[in-house]
C-alpha cells in the first residue's frame, strides 16, 4: 500500500478512494459538507472498527473549514465565527464548565509554533473567576498551558497535559497542533476539528505520546492546521497531477523522508491563523462575547 503522510481525515478518505476505485463504497464511514458563514465546511465521521481500518484514524468527527484566501476584517470575522459554531458543537455542554487549551509545537521553529502563537490570543480566566467573582462570575473558567516539545523540556507534552489535568480538573481539553498535508493547496488554508484528541508529530513521520480521553479521562477536541508537506507525499502527488503515473513516497528515500516544505510566507500565515483559533475558542467558550469583546479583553 502506498503511505502518503496526512494528519487530515478528508484527505485519508480522499487517498482510500484513490487506491479503492470510484465504484466501491467506503464501508463504516460518513461524509457530508455543508456552506457555515460563507465557508466550506466537511464533516467526516469513522463510525467503527471498518471505517478505522480503511482511513486508519480513530473512530471519531472530524470538521475540515476551508479558508477564505483573503484575510481581511470580514473573512477573518467570518472564519471565527464558522470555527466557533463547530467547536461549540463539539464541546456540547452547558457552558459552564472549566477548560484547558494547550498549545502544542515548538514556539522557535515557526511551522510548528500554532499552539503557542494562539494562546497568545486565548482569554485566561480561571483564575479571576475564583478571585474576582463579583466582575468575572458570569465567565468560564479557562486556564492554559504551553506544552512544548520533548527537545526543550525532557517531558512528554502527554505527561504534562495529564499532569496539569489531575490538578486543575477540567471538564475538556482543547489541543492546537500543526498539521501535515499530502496537498501544498491545503497548506494553510484549511483547520481541522477532531473530537478524537491528537498523536504530535504523526503527520511527519515522529509520533509522540497520544492526547486523548483515553489517556487523560475528559474528551479531548483537536484543532489544527496542515503548515507542511512531507517532500516524499509531495512529489508523489505531483507526479500523478502531471499524469507521469503514481508512486510510493518512500521510494525517494531520505530526501523524501527528511525534508518538509512550508509556504515561504509562514511568518504572517502563521500569526493570521493563531489569532483566527484564539478567537473562535473565545467565542465559543465564552458566551454572548463579540471579536470587539475579546479584542478588550485581550488588549
Amino acid at each position: 500500500m502506498i503511505i502518503k503522510r496526512t494528519d487530515l481525515a478528508v484527505e485519508a478518505k480522499e487517498i482510500w478512494r484513490e487506491s479503492a476505485g470510484e465504484t466501491t463504497q467506503l464501508m463504516g464511514v460518513e461524509a457530508r459538507e455543508k456552506q457555515s458563514f460563507g465557508l466550506s465546511v466537511e464533516t467526516v465521521k469513522i463510525l467503527d472498527e471498518m471505517g478505522e481500518q480503511s482511513l486508519g484514524k480513530p473512530k471519531g468527527t472530524y470538521i475540515t473549514i476551508t479558508l477564505p484566501e483573503n484575510h481581511d476584517e470580514e473573512q477573518f470575522t467570518n472564519a471565527c465565527l464558522a470555527l466557533s459554531a463547530e467547536l461549540r458543537e463539539l464541546i456540547n455542554d452547558s457552558g459552564k464548565e472549566q477548560i484547558l487549551v494547550v498549545g502544542l509545537g515548538n514556539r522557535y521553529i515557526t511551522p510548528d509554533n500554532l499552539g503557542p502563537n494562539s494562546l497568545r490570543h486565548t482569554m485566561v480566566t480561571r483564575h479571576l473567576v475564583e478571585k474576582v467573582k463579583e466582575y468575572f462570575g458570569n465567565f468560564r473558567p479557562v486556564s492554559t498551558l504551553e506544552a512544548g516539545v520533548l527537545a526543550n523540556t525532557g517531558v512528554e507534552s502527554a505527561e504534562m497535559v495529564r499532569a496539569l489535568c489531575e490538578k486543575v480538573r477540567p471538564a475538556a481539553v482543547i489541543v492546537i497542533d500543526a498539521l501535515a498535508s499530502r496537498r501544498l493547496s491545503r497548506v494553510c488554508t484549511t483547520i481541522q476539528l477532531a473530537d478524537t484528541g491528537i498523536v504530535p508529530g504523526s503527520g511527519v513521520g515522529n509520533s509522540r505520546a497520544e492526547i486523548s480521553q483515553a489517556t487523560l479521562g475528559v474528551p479531548v477536541i483537536a484543532i489544527g492546521v496542515p503548515t507542511v508537506v512531507d517532500a516524499g507525499t509531495l512529489a508523489a502527488d505531483l507526479m500523478e497531477s502531471a499524469g507521469i503515473g503514481s508512486a510510493d513516497p518512500e521510494k525517494f528515500g531520505e530526501f523524501g523522508g527528511n525534508l518538509i516544505v512550508t509556504p515561504r510566507d509562514i511568518d504572517e500565515k502563521m500569526g493570521e491563523l493563531a489569532k483566527i483559533i484564539g478567537y473562535s475558542i473565545n467565542l465559543a467558550l465564552q458566551d454572548n462575547m463579540t471579536i470587539s469583546d475579546v479584542t478588550s479583553f485581550l488588549s
